[in-house]
């Protein structure tokens, strides 16, 4: 029996990102030589801000990676001038990372890819339309951030 599945919010939610990823990633690799991962990483660095470093544990927690996919990932990033790796001063055993000056030209690169990307994939709604999508969509996120914590999710 065939089944469709294309009104269901998480196939729908999941088949976007992967499909937006997929575009995404292969313009960022053309353009800016970084890949979505990479990009990612720069940017939940950029996010975190300057008040305390970020431990690569911390790293991998928010970008949903193990601490060796992280790892491997700062190695080639710190080699390429991206990134910087530091000891923390009170756990010489936790790796500290650093936005390195370059970063900020290609976290900009990757933000043009993206609102260009975005721009196409939405090209099809008006304006109202793509406020209200993103609306929606924001509140959904905020459900499923507040089931999370609560860890209240009933089947």
């Amino acid at each position: 029996m065939k089944r469709d599945f294309t009104q269901r919010f998480g196939f729908l939610v999941n088949d976007v990102a992967k499909l937006y990823g997929e575009l995404f990633d292969r313009l960022a690799r053309e353009r800016i030589g970084l890949s979505r991962a990479q990009c990612r990483l720069l940017g939940a660095l950029a996010m975190h801000g300057d008040e305390r470093p970020m431990s690569q544990i911390e790293l991998a927690h928010r970008l949903g990676l193990s601490a060796m996919g992280v790892a491997g990932l700062c190695d080639r990033m710190a080699v390429a001038g991206w990134i910087r790796r530091e000891s923390s001063a009170s756990d010489r055993r936790v790796n500290e990372v650093h936005l390195e000056p370059s970063a900020e030209q290609a976290l900009d690169a990757a933000l043009t890819i993206g609102d260009g990307l975005h721009a196409q994939a939405l090209a099809g709604l008006t304006p109202l339309e793509r406020s209200q999508l993103l609306a929606l969509l924001g509140k959904a996120r905020a459900s499923l951030v507040s089931l999370a914590a609560n860890q209240q999710v009933s089947a």
